[in-house]
């Protein structure tokens, strides 16, 4: 491990939210700054951690003052609305996916007064690879690369550690002077180098496919966490009414209805998650529907501002079936957050909070399987 108790090593987390990011880091780490916009964001993250070295407010606004001294890591889960399947598609030209640019205006002020970090992060979601043919993804690299970065990518879905689906994509780069070797392969090799990433760096200009680095990894030890463990108790919302859940049924398509059908057969109490999504019917008219699946996992948590509601946990056994919004607790266990971790009381503010996070799990696999390692290697050039 890097550092000591005295002395960990530093982390500076932007777009923050509620603090996933310090929750997935952990006491090995030390927070030198966070930074969101969102006042209702930095009120839960100061609940939980503090607002030591959190400033609120626009990045655009943030000057690098508070950065200009040693900090290891620069972690960033920028705004992916414009990225996202649930945006606009407007990519790098969208206001909030934009703001990118502004953490690399931060990245290299800091560099040109000496303090560049070691490591950076970048988390998007996986259709930032595929985005306008790919462009927004190979700006973000050319980027990075200007300011004296070599950057790697893995493709993580939080299902490989929580009952969630939610794949997205972690760009790990490292400065130019910190050695590498034993960290990276030759070529992809490893369960988080996907066909999507392998197809995008098949592609990629000459000069920036010579700055990628094939992250070496090893795939996370099997899941533990099931959807039945993240059922609350005692939920803070309400049993929908008969009416409502015989209407979410009539919703539903025949392949929905058919999984619904299996799960009576059983006899068992069988949970699904429920979204309502819309859909083109026979006449191309757009529909809602009401898709549900019983394989395990819930579908990826949204914001509503994301243009995706709000899911459902659906209760069947036999020919009962009740339904219910997912508890501000469920949201909360399902992107790896304790049961200590305090929500906003409000429930859209812990939905929103959740669906903007990052899993925690991820994030200390990826302590464990390259920042660590980085960190070590850096100092052992240090050393020599």
């Amino acid at each position: 491990m890097v550092g000591s108790v005295d002395n960990p090593p530093k982390y500076a987390e932007f777009f923050c939210g509620a603090g996933m990011v310090r929750a997935g880091l952990g006491k090995a780490w030390d927070c030198a700054l966070a930074n969101d916009i969102d006042a209702m964001k930095c009120a839960t993250y100061a609940q939980n951690w503090g607002a030591k070295h959190l400033i609120k407010g626009d990045i655009a606004a943030l000057d690098v003052e508070p950065l200009t001294r040693p900090i290891d890591l620069y972690w960033a889960s920028s705004p992916c609305q414009d990225f996202s399947l649930a945006g606009k598609g407007r990519g790098l030209n969208g206001a909030r996916s934009g703001m990118f640019m502004e953490w690399a205006r931060l990245i290299g002020q800091a560099g040109e007064r000496g303090f560049a970090p070691r490591i950076i992060a970048f988390e998007n979601v996986t259709g930032l690879m595929t985005r306008n043919g790919g462009r927004d993804l190979r700006a973000v690299l050319e980027t990075l690369i200007g300011l004296g970065y070599r950057v790697g990518g893995l493709e993580i879905d939080a299902a490989k550690f929580l009952p969630q689906s939610r794949p997205r994509l972690f760009i790990v780069g490292v400065r130019q002077d910190v050695l590498t070797e034993g960290l990276a392969t030759k070529a992809a090799s490893g369960v988080f180098h996907t066909a999507k990433i392998r197809s995008f760096v098949a592609k990629l200009p000459k000069k920036s496919a010579q700055q990628w680095v094939w992250w070496a990894h090893d795939a996370p030890a099997p899941r533990r966490a099931s959807l039945r463990k993240i059922v609350d108790d005692t939920p803070n919302t309400n049993w929908l009414a008969e009416a409502d859940v015989s209407r979410l049924l009539s919703m539903m398509s025949e392949p929905s209805q058919a999984r619904v059908l299996k799960a009576r057969g059983t006899g068992k109490t069988e949970i699904g998650m429920l979204y309502k999504r819309g859909r083109p019917d026979d006449n191309g008219l757009n529909r809602q529907r009401a898709e549900v699946r019983f394989d395990g996992l819930a579908g990826c948590l949204r914001t509503p501002a994301g243009g995706s509601s709000r899911q459902t946990i659906m209760f069947v056994k036999g020919n009962e079936t009740r339904a219910r919004l997912l508890s501000s607790k469920e949201v909360a266990r399902l992107m790896g957050l304790s049961d200590r971790f305090k929500m906003p009381e409000r429930y859209n503010q812990a939905y929103q909070v959740a669906g903007d996070g990052v899993a925690v799990p991820i994030v200390s696999y990826l302590d464990r399987s390259l920042f660590q390692p980085i960190l070590n290697a850096a100092l052992r050039r240090k050393v020599a």
